[in-house]
């Protein structure tokens, strides 16, 4: 049917991509890996000597083995239950410094 309401797999069956509420262990490995390369760059960029400012805010951040779980796997939001959501619900999450929280959350 063509027109304003034709059937499109929207219309027929919901949302096409669900983000499941939890992230599964593979992306949670996966998301480690992420952390660790990005500590080894951080270091290695340190070993080099080069000094900035953007190194020294990259060095005061928590590495991935001295972050507690709960702040490796969600990140503080003021709008959900509990002001914690899964990383993997903030957009672009893989691209993001989402080491540090708020103290208390």
């Amino acid at each position: 049917m063509f027109g304003a309401f034709r059937s499109t797999s929207v219309n027929l069956s919901g949302l096409l991509w669900k983000t499941p509420w939890k992230l599964s262990p593979t992306r949670k490995a996966n998301a480690r890996a992420r952390l660790k390369k990005v500590d080894a760059v951080i270091e290695a960029v340190r070993a080099s000597g080069i000094q900035c400012a953007a190194l020294d805010r990259a060095l005061q951040l928590p590495k991935e083995h001295e972050m507690d779980p709960r702040d490796k796997y969600t990140t503080f939001s003021p709008t959900s239950r509990g002001y914690r959501k899964g990383i993997h619900k903030v957009p672009k999450w893989t691209r993001l410094t989402l080491r540090t929280n708020p103290k208390g959350f």
